[in-house]
């Protein structure tokens, strides 16, 4: 695949987990009676009713090998089973951009985990561009007087790093044998089965009181099918092709994603300031993706 397009598909997917924090957010306005664990076993759900169908159909569903059904199950456990909840309840607790801000930190860990755990080296590019996203995004958000939140918000989505950095480094272990819409289809629906449970077993009460408004089912439908389904396609081809510090450099423009969308729909004024940070953002993504080898 040609690098160029790999780049697009990239940018689609860190454009739709930018606007995921909005919508998030939009969800839990309409409707307060939806938890965490329910909103994503819905989008789950949607993700799934569009990917497995599909490969199924065109008979492109590739079978889980016996020996890496344990991978399957440990990355599915990191995400999106426990990420997706913690990124939730975060957002639940703090403004979208401060979410997002958190969330971006994740490219900071794994060159670390990487180097930790397989030895891969850790390039003097992928700090620099990582020093330069991060100066940008904490211009963009301090300047924006956007940083507020609560600390159930900071343990949540601290635990959602954490927890992204392990499935970087599940997924780095998979990601060349099975193509990247097979992953994304099994991290679905293993994760829809991991959920049900807890569903029935938290939620069951508060199904009842959730009115499913019409933007309340675009909200959900756009999240499953956007964010949880092509958004992961798109990265896990990323990944497949850029490796795995350099796919996930592109996570540091999903805070100017967030603000923008944010802007867009009036929920927040737009400043010099978000600007120069947006800037410093992307110049990051582009020197983190200086480098000769893939890592």
């Amino acid at each position: 695949m040609r690098r160029p397009l790999v780049y697009l598909l990239l940018t689609l997917a860190i454009s739709f987990w930018g606007c995921s924090f909005i919508l998030t957010k939009e969800v839990f306005a309409e409707s307060p009676h939806i938890s965490a664990s329910l909103l994503v076993a819905m989008r789950l759900a949607v993700a799934s009713a569009i990917l497995v169908p599909l490969l199924a159909f065109q008979h492109k569903l590739e079978p889980i090998r016996k020996g890496d059904l344990k991978w399957f199950l440990l990355l599915v456990f990191a995400e999106p089973f426990v990420y997706h909840f913690c990124e939730a309840s975060g957002v639940r607790y703090v403004s979208s951009s401060l979410a997002s801000l958190i969330v971006a930190t994740i490219p900071l860990f794994v060159p670390f985990g990487l180097y930790i755990v397989y030895r891969q080296p850790i390039k003097p590019t992928i700090i620099l561009g990582i020093f330069l996203s991060f100066l940008g995004i904490g211009v963009t958000l301090i300047g924006g007087e956007t940083l507020s939140g609560s600390l159930n918000g900071f343990l949540f989505l601290g635990m959602a790093v954490f927890i992204a950095v392990v499935y970087m480094l599940v997924l780095t272990k998979i990601v060349d044998h099975y193509q990247p819409i097979t992953i994304t289809a099994y991290q679905n629906l293993i994760g829809l089965v991991y959920y049900l449970p807890v569903v029935l077993f938290a939620d069951h009460a508060s199904l009842p009181l959730i009115h499913f408004t019409p933007r309340l089912l675009i909200y959900i439908f756009l999240l499953g099918a956007c964010c949880s389904g092509f958004a992961y396609v798109f990265y896990n081809i990323g990944i497949r092709y850029l490796g795995t510090s350099r796919a996930c450099s592109f996570y540091n423009a999903s805070p100017a994603v967030s603000l923008i969308a944010a802007v867009a729909i009036g929920q927040e004024g737009f400043t010099w300031a978000k600007l120069i940070g947006i800037v410093l953002v992307i110049t990051g993504v582009v020197v983190a993706q200086r480098q000769s080898d893939s890592v």
